[in-house]
């Protein structure tokens, strides 16, 4: 059972997820919060697997509250979807370095907004369409110009190479294939990437491998 936490200053808002949610097999909204402090009051006592994230609240905006909820050990488990009506790239950039697993707007399908819950709570990451490129542009404009090694140092050679993969949005299935290894083998590969660069998730590599240099757009290392 995927348990989710909705977190939205509107009230039909609240209601109209939950409600398309609770109708889904496999899901149940187990709180729903009206303002920042008090989502984090009910992800710490819930400890759910899923929260829905408005950005614009009273008392702690979402971006504020995803950032709280990250520092909590108890909590590295719990993935976060920033929900908005606000397609902003620095809103999106904000929520990704927060430790936000996805982003979507308000207006996406209820179709996509359910698929986006499963593969955020199987551990995968996602974002819209329409703000993929520009938020990898965004980062990829502070990237340098060589490969940072100080920030790299901590993998190895071959990780590198799946780091860079990972980059380039690879699935652990095309990485395995690309290099000569079982999904299995790549999947843990990542797993031990994420562990050593201390990133919560495949948004976060995808994020660091632009940063670093690693991987630019139209070029990999």
């Amino acid at each position: 059972m995927i348990r989710i936490v909705i977190a939205d200053d509107q009230q039909l808002i609240r209601a109209g997820f939950s409600s398309l949610l609770n109708a889904e097999d496999g899901i149940e909204v187990v709180g729903a919060a009206a303002t920042g402090t008090e989502v984090i009051e009910v992800v710490r006592r819930e400890r759910p697997d899923v929260v829905l994230m408005d950005i614009r609240m009273p008392e702690g905006d979402g971006l504020w509250a995803t950032e709280q909820i990250a520092t909590y050990p108890e909590l590295a488990d719990t993935r976060i979807v920033v929900v908005t009506t606000f397609e902003v790239d620095e809103y999106v950039a904000r929520a990704i370095r927060a430790g936000a697993s996805g982003f979507l707007v308000k207006d996406t399908e209820p179709v996509e907004l359910i698929r986006a819950v499963r593969v955020v709570a199987s551990g995968d990451a996602l974002l819209s369409p329409g703000v993929t490129k520009r938020l990898l542009e965004r980062f990829a404009r502070g990237s340098h110009a060589a490969v940072d090694d100080a920030i790299l140092s901590a993998i190895t050679d071959r990780e590198r190479e799946v780091l860079a993969l990972v980059g380039q949005g690879l699935t652990n299935a095309e990485i395995g294939t690309k290099l000569f290894l079982s999904p299995l083998t790549a999947k843990t590969h990542v797993s031990r990437i994420m562990s050593k660069l201390a990133a919560r998730d495949r948004v976060q590599l995808v994020v660091i491998a632009y940063e670093t240099g690693l991987v630019s757009l139209g070029r990999a290392v």
